[in-house]
């Protein structure tokens, strides 16, 4: 099973071994240390591990002790142990606060133990602090720390020495757009937290960072201003991230789908974003962020249809063309879920509808066929879905390639084989392009699902499947909500006073901006005042 309970999993790791069974404490004698960290990581190629030996001569004679068994004599001070992964670590940062101080500034120290001449000292790094639990270090490890172990002291250092290979800061490939900033988050949380401080400079800005995953050990990072986001609001995002205790987590995907409390619902209650102005934004309207490290997508809460519906550029463009595009994004929405059952109702139950020329012209294009529409549809459907899937797994320049000129061709084929109509072909090449309007991925895919849906009951019962079906979407939408907002607000009050309408279809100018939405902290609702 993928979740277990809290009890079983701390037994099954402490029976496992490793780290979760190790002692906390750190041990006095250096040697009791190195055969701790050399067990835990036996058959690790990478690790590096360096034992030195301090000595106070008349000659200050300083010694590294290559098989980590140190000849100490009473002029010694005393061996110092270091350990870290190698390609996790800035290996020059190791030699200039570690090394370099060991062989030249440490040893000229007089008086006084080892520990505290290395306490005493001012290091080049920004980030060192002392450690007395042996779990922590040996996670600070994997992570990317370097840890010190001294003699005679039941503590270590761990230095901050994290340089993973990472990708640059580089333009959104999934939410691209004509205006606006070009950066995009990767696969560092710091990096990612860092695009948003850039954005927003309030101290009231929080982060509040923990680790999830077991093994993988995933740091996450939770913001928002202190002041506008409802309180209970961030409970429930922290509740929800700590209510289950998993082996990994790679992805914000996988998080996301942890922290849905009914797991059937089709539709997602995080809106993900690459984008950091787009973060930035949903931050200053009281909404909370969750940054993964590893995942170049954040998780934004709570999430609307409006919400999900709204691109960066809204905001960017003035204000007709935004409510131009977005009246053709909720077409689209539409067009992508009910365009193919509404052509099997109307051409197979209810030919009364269609105007006699185009009927006729349905007609003549499937004179030579010999396959029933519904199963025209469904053909074509499937097809483009796979043109699609494929599309996605090639090579960026091949895929593109494939799914444009695949699908004339293969949709030109079938017309000329005599297979399907090219009223079918124009109906479901609508649908395909009605889909990518959409700007959320995640809310576009649960269209592509459910328009298999309306193609069946619109086959089986014509327009009153159809619309049944439609009722039953919008029924479903009603009820749901996401941390306690409703999934269709504004539309959908169910207690919050405000209207919201603003920022819906009709995006008003900026100025009309007066106010935040209803999910905001009610004390701070302003946000826009004249001077």
């Amino acid at each position: 099973m993928l979740f277990r309970s809290v009890e079983r999993l701390e037994k099954d790791r402490d029976a496992e071994g490793g780290i979760y069974s190790a002692d906390s404490r750190i041990d006095r004698a250096i040697d009791a240390n190195i055969s701790r960290v050399k067990a835990l990581f036996a058959d690790w190629g990478d690790i590096v591990e360096r034992r030195f030996t301090v000595r106070r001569t008349g000659l200050d004679v300083y010694a590294e002790d290559s098989v980590g068994s140190a000849d100490e004599t009473s002029a010694s001070v005393g061996a110092i142990y270091v350990v870290y992964i190698d390609g996790l670590c800035d290996n020059g940062l190791i030699e200039d606060t570690i090394i370099k101080p060991v062989t030249w500034e440490w040893r000229h120290e007089h008086g006084g133990s080892l520990w505290e001449a290395m306490d005493s000292f001012e290091t080049q790094s920004a980030d060192i602090k002392a450690e007395n639990d042996f779990k922590n270090v040996m996670f600070s490890i994997l992570k990317g720390d370097t840890a010190v172990f001294v003699s005679d002291a039941d503590q270590a250092f761990v230095v901050s020495s994290k340089k993973l290979p990472v990708r640059g800061v580089e333009e959104s490939s999934t939410e691209g757009g004509m205006r606006g900033p070009r950066d995009s988050f990767n696969e560092s949380i710091r990096t990612s937290t860092a695009l948003i401080r850039r954005r927003i400079k309030d101290t009231r800005l929080k982060l509040i960072q923990n680790t999830i995953g077991v093994r993988s050990r995933t740091e996450y990072g939770i913001m928002y201003i202190e002041d506008i986001a409802e309180k209970r609001l961030v409970e429930q995002v922290k509740e929800r991230m700590n209510e289950y205790e998993i082996d990994a987590i790679f992805d914000s995907g996988m998080a996301e789908h942890l922290m849905e409390k009914k797991w059937y619902r089709p539709f997602p209650v995080f809106q993900s974003t690459t984008r950091p102005d787009k973060a930035a934004a949903a931050l200053a309207d009281g909404r909370v962020v969750i940054v993964f490290d590893n995942s170049p997508e954040v998780l934004i809460a709570p999430a609307t249809i409006n919400t999900l519906f709204q691109t960066a550029d809204d905001y960017y463009n003035r204000w007709p063309v935004a409510t131009f595009a977005r009246i053709i994004r909720y077409i689209a929405a539409f067009i992508a879920v009910g365009l193919p059952g509404f052509y099997i109702a109307v051409t197979c139950y209810h030919r009364e509808v269609i105007p006699d020329k185009l009927l006729y012209a349905i007609a003549v294009a499937r004179n030579q066929l010999s396959f029933p529409i519904v199963l025209e549809v469904l053909i074509m459907e499937l097809l483009f879905e796979l043109l699609r899937e494929a599309g996605i797994r090639l090579p960026s320049q091949l895929g593109n390639t494939i799914g444009v000129v695949g699908g004339l061709i293969v949709g030109q084929a079938a017309v000329e084989a005599g297979i399907v109509s090219t009223i079918v072909v124009i109906v479901v090449a609508l649908t395909a392009i009605a889909s990518f309007a959409i700007p959320n991925e995640a809310f576009a895919s649960v269209f592509r699902l459910l328009k298999f849906l309306t193609i069946l009951a619109a086959a089986f019962f014509g327009l009153y499947g159809f619309l049944l079906v439609m009722l039953l979407l919008i029924y479903h939408l009603a009820g749901l909500n996401s941390f306690g907002v409703p999934y269709m607000a504004p539309v959908v009050t169910c207690g919050y006073a405000e209207d919201g309408m603003e920022d819906f279809v009709l995006r008003k100018p900026i100025k009309k901006f007066v106010f935040r939405p209803a999910w905001a902290n009610h004390r701070e609702r302003r946000r826009l005042r004249k001077k």
